[in-house]
């Protein structure tokens, strides 16, 4: 996932600034840094890519003898749908604290005082370590995005745990958004 951001955001970051996250976007806007207007039409344009993505990723899985898309196929969950059976409250406190990071690091890469050129290496570095961490937590969401499309094939359970996957990563982004506008101000 994070080679995929950080190839994405150099090749994408010219047209859309790199954004593929609906939490991202939003703490964006909280921290000063993307126009409120352009909030959902970003949201709407992540989330049919997402459902895009996970529709030529169900094509391909089920191309596998002995698939089965209700298995969970890639879905973000708490309880006894995380991959290590942690609690919604460890999970809650996981997406928001890895987002919230995650934005830290987006925001501090792509300051105008940081280093021209490395913001794509530093961001999809910084969510590799995020999934590094928080795979058997949650399955790592951190985009409720990425979230929402698996849940739309898997149905069920991870449609119906998709709300928190939503919640959390966008409190997340709002925290790590005002953070860095509080310690950086508008930059």
């Amino acid at each position: 996932f994070g080679l995929t951001v950080l190839t994405g955001v150099y090749a994408l970051g010219p047209i859309s600034g790199g954004h593929f996250n609906p939490a991202v976007t939003f703490g964006l806007a909280v921290g000063k840094r993307h126009p409120w207007g352009e909030v959902l039409p970003y949201w709407i344009a992540q989330v049919i890519g997402a459902v895009v993505a996970a529709g030529i990723l169900f094509i391909i899985a089920s191309g596998k003898a002995g698939f089965d898309v209700h298995a969970g196929f890639a879905s973000n969950g708490y309880g006894e749908h995380s991959p290590g059976g942690y609690a919604m409250g460890a999970a809650f406190v996981c997406e928001v604290v890895m987002t919230a990071f995650f934005l830290i690091v987006i925001l501090g890469a792509t300051a105008k005082r940081a280093p021209a050129g490395f913001a794509g290496l530093a961001i999809g570095l910084c969510l590799t370590l995020i999934h590094l961490i928080s795979i058997p937590v949650t399955n790592t969401s951190v985009n409720p995005a990425r979230s929402l499309g698996p849940a739309l094939f898997a149905g069920g359970w991870a449609l119906h745990q998709v709300w928190f996957l939503w919640l959390a990563p966008l409190i997340g982004g709002a925290l790590g958004g005002w953070i860095d506008s509080a310690l950086l101000g508008d930059e």
